[in-house]
């Protein structure tokens, strides 16, 4: 069991720090871009911590999208 919960967190940490990472690839990107960015990536991240499956992670990564997309208006 703690295998899991540490592969769990291993996934999770992972995902933050590509999160963080790409955020600076966002420099020349228009602000309505960037929020879309960033709302799939905390949607992703979101998706895997509280399903845990490939399908939560993606469904998490296209609701943050669309919510980030958004926000920005």
């Amino acid at each position: 069991m703690k295998s899991l919960a540490h592969a769990r967190t291993l996934l999770t940490v992972t995902t933050l720090v590509a999160v963080l990472g790409s955020l600076s690839a966002c420099d020349n990107m228009s602000r309505r871009d960037r929020d879309t960015a960033i709302g799939a990536g905390v949607g992703g991240a979101a998706g895997a911590v509280i399903g845990g499956s490939a399908l939560s992670t993606v469904g998490g990564a296209a609701v943050g999208g669309i919510i980030g997309n958004q926000v920005g208006k």
